[in-house]
């Protein structure tokens, strides 16, 4: 279960991002409602997962999730570049996530 929180964190803490990059664009009530919801859903569902995983392991996924996913959606939904090479590195990214899941 530490696992599928952890994965719920990455997730809110991809919403928390985008809301800070359509704050940027729209100063509206909804965007700060959903930046608080994905920071405060993402430190939440974190400490849920730290119960039972490593903090060093946990906080190493949880970023990288963080970290791919407002990449990959900043090129999906706000027209940032699709270079191969970024492509690349964000595929680099997911895959330690996927093998500190596989030594843990």
């Amino acid at each position: 279960m530490a696992w599928v929180f952890l994965v719920l964190a990455g997730g809110m803490e991809m919403v928390g991002v985008t809301m800070i990059n359509r704050l940027h664009r729209d100063r509206d009530w909804r965007s700060w409602m959903w930046l608080m919801i994905g920071f405060s859903g993402s430190f939440i569902f974190l400490a849920l997962a730290m119960k039972d995983l490593p903090m060093g392991t946990a906080y190493a996924v949880w970023t990288g999730i963080g970290a791919a996913g407002g990449a990959i959606t900043g090129m999906l939904f706000y027209g940032e570049p699709k270079h191969f090479s970024r492509i690349f590195f964000i595929t680099l990214v997911l895959g330690a996530a996927v093998g500190l899941k596989m030594v843990s």
